[in-house]
């Protein structure tokens, strides 16, 4: 009997009981956590930025080599512009700022809408990487978006792109005579790029929360199986937070040439539109990242992957085939065709 109390006093003392934890410990816990990842993406990011500052002339020497062979031809075709434009500072803003990168947005976007629309040409909807989705676009669908993305870029995008203007007016002249070096435009370029990852990581995960998604964010996953104009798609909160705040505020931060500024614009709206357009063409880059984020909802937040990466929200993407898809396309063969998805099992 001795012999089994003693066995029994000894698994008892093996036992583990769960420990109650304090509710705001638990938070405090939370919000130390996610402190901590915040620090490290700083520091991580920061670090990156440091590095391309330093070795900055030897990674661009030959493309700096190019522009000073070539630059008093960019330099005089400015001149004839701002000469054109002189008195006109305002206006030219507008035109560089605001009507150039809206043309980018629409003249990729109203060719993608044909295909997506008519389903031809067969040699682009091959590249589509939801095969079975949008095949044609539902009209109706479609004219709704379109619609919202007007009205978004009307009274949101257009009155942003004001307070732009007026913000770095009163610093200076974005419309100078000089255009800036090579070297200084690219790393203005790389900061406003590392900036819209960190800004748009940040509150688009805010926007997944189940307090805000329902009411703000669930309109722009409307959409599973994304296309390029449903990018600008979205509640007119998180249009201004989430769409336009980071993508704007760089230039504005380091009160960036007009040239420069057009440049940013134009490409962060082509830049959204190939990560929504649905297909993954070749020479592109790959928007198989973002497309799984509308199919699955809770991976890929970022723009880059850096802070999905730190964060660990592409985790379960990259267990999967899209993940290996998630490359530049250099032939043209469909990436669905040489790496197909698994059979689904039959239930």
């Amino acid at each position: 009997m001795n012999d089994m109390k003693g066995e029994v006093t000894q698994m008892n003392s093996k036992v583990q009981v769960p420990v109650q934890r304090n509710p705001s410990s638990q938070r405090q816990e939370a919000q130390g956590g996610l402190l901590d990842s915040v620090m490290k993406a700083v520091i991580i990011i920061g670090s990156g930025l440091f590095v391309l500052a330093a070795f900055g002339n030897s990674l661009t020497w030959h493309l700096q080599r190019f522009w000073g062979a070539s630059g008093d031809f960019w330099q005089n075709q400015w001149t004839k512009v701002h000469r054109r434009w002189e008195g006109h500072e305002t206006a030219l803003f507008y035109a560089g700022a605001m009507f150039v990168p809206f043309a980018a947005f629409w003249g990729s976007n109203l060719l993608l809408m044909l295909v997506d629309y008519t389903g031809m040409p067969n040699f682009i909807t091959r590249y589509r990487i939801q095969v079975d989705k949008n095949n044609p676009v539902d009209p109706v669908k479609l004219r709704h978006a379109v619609k919202t993305v007007v009205l978004n870029q009307l009274f949101i995008s257009a009155p942003m792109v004001v307070v732009c203007w007026a913000v770095m007016f009163s610093r200076g002249n974005p419309c100078g005579p000089e255009l800036p070096t090579f070297h200084r435009g690219l790393l203005e370029m790389a900061f406003c790029a590392v900036l819209e990852e960190l800004l748009f990581y940040y509150s688009h995960r805010l926007f997944h929360h189940p307090a805000l998604y329902k009411h703000f964010h669930k309109q722009h996953h409307e959409w599973t199986a994304p296309i390029g104009v449903v990018s600008l798609y979205a509640h007119p909160l998180e249009h201004v937070l989430s769409n336009m705040l980071p993508a704007l505020i760089g230039p504005v931060i380091l009160g960036s040439h007009l040239v420069t500024t057009t440049l940013w614009y134009a490409l962060a709206l082509v830049s959204t539109t190939i990560s929504h357009c649905g297909y993954h063409l070749p020479f592109l880059p790959s928007p198989e990242f973002h497309d799984y984020h509308h199919l699955k909802f809770n991976q890929n937040f970022g723009v880059l992957g850096v802070l999905d990466r730190l964060h660990g929200t592409d985790a379960n993407f990259k267990k999967t085939k899209a993940f290996e898809r998630h490359t530049l396309l250099l032939s043209l063969t469909p990436l669905t065709e040489s790496i197909p998805d698994p059979p689904k099992k039959v239930q």
